[in-house]
């Protein structure tokens, strides 16, 4: 496993604001990219980190949220509802928090590391990093979204 580098809005635009790839290959390369992405978002204490975010433009998310750690190959919201509006942060967007809506429950359709299908059903927090690293995959980040950033004593 390897810690790699975390792209910046900023500085790295060019790579996270593109649209990642379907994976097709379940191989080694790509269970090494998930050893390297979950040693990158723990050392970074993340929450989720997506693959973008790590200069690899796969559809490939990682999520560490609620007691649960959670692979997710080529994920797809397939239903969503409610409302919820809450804080949010980024690895890849440093010094800035905000507030952003969010579905309060959402399920997804993915497939692990070895290509099999399921599904994930997740409400409030869960549902809020789901969305939010799903987001990552075609190029959008919580500041595109957000309603309005973070005072300091919030």
């Amino acid at each position: 496993m390897a810690i790699r580098n975390v792209y910046k809005i900023g500085k790295d635009d060019e790579i996270l604001r593109k649209h990642s790839k379907v994976v097709k290959e379940f191989d080694e390369r790509l269970w090494q990219l998930l050893d390297d992405m979950k040693e990158t978002m723990d050392k970074n204490r993340g929450m989720g980190i997506a693959a973008v975010q790590v200069g690899v433009l796969k559809r490939v998310v990682i999520i560490d949220c609620n007691n649960m750690f959670v692979e997710l190959i080529n994920p797809e919201i397939i239903a969503s509802s409610g409302s919820d509006i809450d804080t949010e942060g980024c690895l890849s967007v440093t010094k800035i928090r905000g507030f952003v809506e969010r579905p309060m429950n959402v399920t997804v359709k993915a497939q692990d590391r070895y290509g099999y299908d399921f599904t994930l059903s997740g409400e409030k927090y869960l549902a809020r990093v789901l969305c939010h690293e799903i987001d990552h995959l075609d190029g959008v980040v919580f500041t595109d979204k957000m309603i309005r950033e973070c005072g300091e004593d919030e």
